[in-house]
């Protein structure tokens, strides 16, 4: 997929990451960084903020297309640099280049501001993993369900933990029925990435998919409303039901004229499930732009 096997690439990610010691780190930081930026991650066993970093800050090295290296230095065993760079918090990420200490930054950090900090130092960092990504949301985009589902496992096979890539393949696999697959993808991520508005809209979109596979034919909803134009129940499970089918605008039509009738309906049940539709469709879906302003039209008129 990416021009090397798993070996090569393998291999190129011990090449950029490494661990280093007091006695090591002239070679493996000073003199590298001659070559090329090298970042010394100084860190301890103890320490949970750098045991959440460690994943992050590898992971933006190594898709950093070979432009910046990593040194990680564990200073209960190597104290001595540590101490004379003045460090005295950690995780702490110091930048090197031409034998100097250039840039840094003290505390756990997104892995957006991270990638930021390295560009700062190297420039642009787009890789092969971003256009592998882009023909994967495109395909997803133009509906190639199958097609995506398989760009975002290859790169999963690469980074296990990439999460835009776990989050666009949970979204394919949901397109293709597969629900509890996707599901399993998503549990597989660490915890901290529930946080990350990808896996957050995928997750919303696993449990509508759930929630509409427990439903009946929208059919069965049509005739009940057809009864009882009023039946707030039927109405609901037809709303599920259409998103479930990608009938958006009508979905949300359905929920808008049950909080138009009655807002307040089990709790401001309808009014919830709307707004999970958005955590799903994503906020500049233009379904989600539409029947929010339709919401907001019937909330504050």
């Amino acid at each position: 997929m990416f021009g090397q096997t798993n070996e090569a690439a393998a291999a190129g990610a011990n090449e950029l990451i490494k661990d280093t010691t007091t006695e090591g780190f002239r070679e493996d930081v000073l003199a590298e960084s001659m070559r090329q930026p090298v970042l010394v991650d100084f860190w301890a066993p103890w320490c949970e903020p750098c045991k959440q970093m460690t994943p992050v800050i590898e992971k933006a090295v190594k898709g950093a297309s070979g432009k910046v290296k990593l040194a990680k230095m564990n200073i209960d065993e190597h104290p001595q640099i540590a101490g004379q760079l003045g460090i005295k918090s950690i995780p702490a990420v110091i930048a090197f280049q031409n034998g100097r200490p250039v840039d840094g930054f003290v505390g756990a950090m997104p892995e957006s501001q991270i990638k930021n900090f390295i560009e700062r130092i190297v420039g642009p960092v787009e890789g092969e993993m971003d256009s592998v990504l882009a023909s994967a949301e495109a395909a997803a985009e133009e509906g190639q369900y199958e097609d995506a589902a398989e760009i975002f496992s290859a790169v999963l096979q690469e980074d296990p933990a990439h999460v835009a890539a776990a989050a666009g393949l949970a979204q394919a696999l949901i397109h293709l029925g597969r629900a509890a697959d996707a599901k399993n993808v998503l549990e597989s991520l660490p915890p901290e990435s529930a946080k990350d508005p990808k896996v957050q809209a995928a997750q919303a979109s696993v449990e509508l998919a759930m929630q509409a596979a427990d439903l009946g034919e929208v059919g069965e909803f049509e005739r009940k409303l057809a009864a009882n134009p009023d039946d707030h129940d039927a109405r609901f499970d037809l709303a599920v039901a259409l998103n479930a089918r990608g009938e958006r605008e009508t979905a949300a039509d359905a929920l808008l004229s049950i909080i138009k009738k009655q807002k307040d309906w089990q709790d401001g049940k309808a009014r919830q499930q709307l707004l999970q539709f958005f955590e799903a469709w994503g906020p500049m879906d233009p379904e989600t732009i539409n029947a929010r302003r339709k919401l907001s039209t019937l909330l504050f008129s």
